[in-house]
């Protein structure tokens, strides 16, 4: 296992700020697979994705700015898609590659897709997990609620809890994946407690969002998707109440026309720590 953690400067309106991420396989290879991860996950969501693929790729894991190890914005107001593709476009030039694969649940699909829209983008192949252009508002909504519980812990033990009870629908999951699960999104704050590991002003702009806006966003997101040509697979999961059956029938026939792999038992979203979920990135990816 070769996995390392590293930092880059990334710049927004609001100023310098330092993105963390982690680096698996050899640097020297030129195969790349970026992977980022949902509005309240980390990095290490894809630890074991990237111990199957690290033979195969040089994987970058980034801690989206708010975040894990990344820093926090002085401006909440820009925490919101393009300050992210912003990011990842400096982070692209610190790698200096020529291609790139893209995996990206939820939000991390949504940064892919905007990139991949792009003209004289790098994105060979992108999977998205469980997102697309139209996002249904109540998904919304939830997710945003979710998202600003300034909740506190005396034990790891009712932090995994949580943990378990409000990301339920990513499906079944062993014990030991549960505790990492928890243990990549608490931290342990000076007076012991156990805290969410992200800045709690995340969730400011995902609350103002209105029917009008979440309208005006789906109509820019469906005009991106229409304009990429790399090939596209779409992860659904089969109770997902953030994409729709209909949202990812509309995703097979428009655009790059994605293949489409429904993963029974799941809402939002898919965590790919299971041999069957890896193996359909895997087929993709590798094909």
């Amino acid at each position: 296992m070769t996995v390392t953690r590293q930092s880059v400067q990334c710049i927004s309106p609001a100023g310098l700020h330092r993105m963390s991420y982690k680096e698996w396989g050899d640097p020297r290879n030129s195969k790349v697979l970026i992977c980022v991860h949902g509005v309240t996950r980390v990095a290490d969501d894809f630890d074991v994705l990237a111990q199957a693929l690290q033979d195969e790729y040089r994987i970058i894991c980034p801690d989206i700015v708010g975040r894990g190890q990344s820093d926090f914005l002085p401006n909440p107001q820009l925490y919101q898609i393009p300050q992210y593709v912003s990011d990842v476009v400096t982070l692209l030039a610190r790698l200096d590659a020529q291609t790139v694969d893209w995996f990206g649940t939820s939000m991390g699909g949504l940064i892919g897709l905007i990139l991949a829209s792009m003209k004289q983008n790098p994105v060979r192949k992108l999977i998205l997990n469980d997102v697309g252009p139209s996002l249904h508002f109540d998904g919304l909504k939830r997710i945003g609620e979710l998202i600003s519980q300034d909740v506190r812990f005396d034990t790891f033990a009712q932090g995994v809890q949580f943990i378990r009870e409000v990301s339920a629908s990513f499906g079944p999951h062993s014990e030991a994946q549960w505790d990492k699960l928890a243990r990549d999104v608490l931290k342990q704050n000076a007076d012991g407690k156990w805290v969410r590991h992200y800045d709690l002003s995340l969730a400011i702009p995902v609350q103002a969002t209105t029917l009008e806006t979440a309208a005006f966003a789906e109509k820019m997101l469906w005009s991106a998707y229409d304009a990429i040509s790399c090939e596209t697979l779409l992860v659904r999961g089969s109770e997902s109440d953030l994409l729709s059956a209909e949202t990812a029938r509309q995703m097979q026939v428009r655009g790059p026309r994605a293949s489409l792999v429904e993963i029974a038992g799941v809402g939002h979203a898919p965590t790919f720590v299971h041999a069957e979920q890896i193996a359909i990135a895997k087929d993709f990816l590798l094909s």
